[in-house]
């Protein structure tokens, strides 16, 4: 799993509470019905661009809630727009909407020298849409497992390709306060962004004294990851303070494991950590 990818999976498992509030775990009125909303703060100790040996510690802002139906659900970088409403107690459920999103891959935190050295690249911007399919209730009456996908185009003119995410998520509680995420996500990139991020031009490669390298479209990446939270009041349907914390590992594949950014410079072998906190109201 890339950086930004075990962002978006810490943020993930914010999202996933509400799955509580939507079976029949409670009788109770919950926090989680109607509008809420979601706030923290978190960390993540990963590479420090795609592909690095070299870890830095990145923060993470978190926005999560559901407003008038439409549910906000936080992206690294951005968010993404929910607006097809589940209901009540459903046993399937579909989003649809759209997602935007800042990259900023090697844009700052660079710490190989010769990485460096070739140069920061630009932020992109990201617009696109999100889609995805829940089934509900599947080993017991509490979890669900989420199929879904973001499709991005950079809209900034930085490495203006496009970008194909699916993933892969189970959830569950374990209790009426610990929740727990398994997911496995891909990334499959176009010939522009393969070019921008793992190509190393003639000007890069006199800078950086990397050969040159031509990169092209395909699977750029594929991991797993698993998260926990558990909610410090002992109920997540009441909202308050949450603490979350995560584990990943994930694969350069094709270009982005034989470009010199990541097989002289880097690793392919990508580790992640993080924790955070959020709270609900």
């Amino acid at each position: 799993m890339r950086p930004l990818s075990a962002i978006a999976a810490f943020l993930a498992l914010i999202c996933a509470v509400p799955a509580i509030a939507q079976s029949d775990i409670a009788p109770e009125q919950s926090v989680l019905d109607g509008d809420y909303l979601t706030v923290g703060v978190g960390a993540i100790y990963g590479p420090s661009y795609d592909g690095s040996d070299d870890y830095v510690l990145t923060p993470v802002p978190v926005v999560q809630g559901n407003l008038k139906g439409i549910e906000i659900t936080p992206r690294p970088g951005g968010i993404a727009l929910d607006i097809v409403p589940d209901g009540n107690d459903p046993r399937f459920g579909f989003s649809f909407g759209p997602v935007a999103t800042l990259s900023r891959n090697r844009a700052s935190q660079i710490e190989d020298p010769a990485v460096r050295a070739a140069g920061k690249l630009d932020t992109a911007f990201e617009l696109g849409v999100n889609g995805g399919v829940t089934a509900y209730k599947l080993l017991h009456g509490y979890d669900s497992l989420t199929l879904s996908a973001d499709v991005k185009w950079d809209v900034a003119g930085a490495h203006s390709g496009r970008v194909i995410s699916p993933s892969l998520s189970y959830f569950t509680p374990l209790s009426r306060a610990a929740l727990i995420t398994l997911s496995v996500s891909a990334r499959h990139v176009d010939d522009a962004y393969a070019s921008y991020y793992y190509g190393v031009t003639p000007a890069q490669s006199t800078a950086s004294g990397l050969p040159e390298f031509e990169a092209k479209s395909g699977w750029d990446s594929i991991g797993i990851g698993i998260l926990g939270g558990y909610d410090l009041s002992g109920n997540a349907l009441d909202g308050g303070f949450a603490v979350f914390v995560l584990g990943s590992y994930s694969r350069q594949l094709n270009d982005a494991k034989r470009t010199p950014y990541t097989s002289l410079r880097g690793d392919a072998d990508q580790w992640i950590g993080g924790a955070g906190i959020g709270y609900t109201f």
